[in-house]
């Protein structure tokens, strides 16, 4: 039997919900859960955070007295704070900038070899959905000065003769954590750059190789410009994830060895869980958004910049 359906010069009739409610009520209903959402999950818990770094609150006992703003200049006379914040940007700017290169390098060879490689993305994807503290205790294993496998190989090819403490070393902990951040984030990288080298026009490409560009002219005049926006942007969100490291510091070093791999998120749980400092936390974590924000808006500058100059 064929489908019945209505010519289109029909008009259908409005769903139940909507059938008696005015014009003008119909589109505020529907986007009321959406307004409900954005202020039970972003607008309430800012607004209870401010309050909450205005006064003299601690774990269990909040609100005990109003304090204004003393939160706020404890926590920018806190030197260790402040050194934390600057270690955060120490951290992520690199790691960024070596996984964007990373990703870019991989995903131009995946691009050339395998045309809907499925499973070798998948495959890639590996690291990416382990989760964070099993990425770090993996981690820790390899890098562990007793049976570790560093440490083993580092042994059987004669270039040590004693363990070697990489975790609690003040030159190599925070390498070794970029190390790991690296392992598992640069799938992620790789994954974005791949599906904007796919949406790429091919046929300006193939114009480029007609007039008889090189592979690196082809990469450096053509690709590169197009791609550049995307770079940008995939470089801002990964930015903005790697200034809130927390994970593998906190699985990896504790913060150590001394304030070494202390960033400004685990400096602020320290403040909060083991000092019980709920106030003073809350006023380091909107001055740490209010940093994060700071440090972002060149990027964002600059890929405004990208959009226009490329596009």
């Amino acid at each position: 039997m064929n489908d019945f359906r209505l010519p289109s010069s029909v008009s259908r009739p409005p769903p139940p919900i909507t059938r008696h409610l005015s014009p003008s009520l119909a589109p505020a209903l529907l986007v009321a859960p959406l307004v409900v959402g954005l202020l039970a999950f972003a607008v309430y818990p800012l607004l209870y955070l401010l309050v909450l770094s205005a006064s003299k609150s601690l774990l269990g006992k909040p609100f005990q007295a109003w304090v204004g703003i003393a939160n706020y200049r404890e926590a920018l006379a806190n030197q260790t704070f402040l050194a934390s914040l600057l270690r955060s940007v120490g951290f992520a700017l690199p790691v960024t900038i070596i996984e964007v290169i990373l990703g870019l390098a991989i995903a131009l060879l995946l691009q050339r070899s395998i045309r809907g490689g499925q499973i070798v993305r998948t495959l890639i994807l590996l690291p990416l959905m382990t989760p964070p503290v099993m990425v770090a205790v993996a981690w820790k294993l390899i890098l562990s000065p007793v049976g570790g496998l560093l440490n083993m190989v580092l042994v059987s090819l004669h270039l040590t003769n004693t363990p070697v403490s990489v975790l609690g070393s003040s030159t190599w902990a925070f390498p070794s954590i970029a190390i790991a951040d690296a392992w598992q984030w640069t799938p992620f990288v790789i994954l974005l750059i791949f599906a904007a080298l796919q949406a790429q026009p091919v046929d300006i490409q193939q114009a480029a190789i007609v007039d008889g560009a090189s592979p690196w002219q082809l990469f450096r005049d053509v690709t590169l410009p197009m791609l550049m926006p995307a770079l940008l942007a995939i470089g801002l969100i990964r930015f903005i994830m790697a200034l809130k490291l927390f994970d593998l510091v906190y699985a990896l070093t504790q913060g150590g060895p001394g304030f070494d791999t202390t960033v400004g998120s685990f400096y602020i749980y320290r403040i909060a869980l083991e000092q019980f400092n709920v106030g003073s936390a809350a006023a380091m974590t909107v001055i740490f958004g209010l940093f994060v924000s700071l440090v972002t808006l060149p990027v964002v500058m600059l890929r405004d910049w990208s959009l226009r100059r490329w596009s």
